[in-house]
């Protein structure tokens, strides 16, 4: 197990928000949502004190937590980029507008710019296939996004 020291201030307004849930057994998933807004993933060590505040077990929280697409375990960049790999914005270009994105903002593996400014993950359909391809940054969308698009939206939000 990790041993991040997870911030106290930050713990404590999640303990008050469990504190303050009427019903904690149907809460879990957004005291989950609750707990990644403030710390911006969960961490091992935090889904143990999400498990013990709501007296569920490690493996019930853990498996919530990965079952759902838009939890994540990894520290996330500040603005998380979003590239549609659905069939319409693939066959149009996407993974093209992906490895552009990648390559301006120099991220290998681990889809976490260095200055942790931007995360860049795929999604399997937006449902706006209409614009294809889709890309979002922290929920806003761009369609029809091109390879000479990309450092405009970069830009954006720099």
């Amino acid at each position: 197990m990790s041993e991040h020291k997870l911030d106290d201030t930050k713990l404590k307004k999640l303990e008050d928000y469990i504190d303050g849930l009427e019903d904690k057994e149907g809460a879990l998933i957004n005291v989950l949502h609750e707990a990644q807004d403030l710390f911006g993933y969960l961490p091992e060590e935090l889904q143990l004190f999400i498990s013990r505040k709501l007296g569920l077990t490690a493996a019930k929280v853990f498996g919530v937590a990965t079952f759902y697409s838009f939890f994540t375990m990894e520290p996330r960049g500040k603005h998380v980029i979003s590239v549609c790999m659905g069939t319409a914005c693939f066959v149009k270009g996407a993974e093209k507008v992906l490895n552009e994105f990648k390559a301006q903002l120099n991220i290998k593996d681990n889809n976490t710019s260095e200055d942790g400014l931007f995360t860049i993950d795929t999604l399997r359909c937006v449902g706006a296939c209409g614009l294809a391809p889709v890309v979002t940054v922290d929920g806003k969308v761009y369609g029809r996004v091109k390879v000479e698009d990309v450092e405009g939206i970069i830009k954006e939000f720099m």
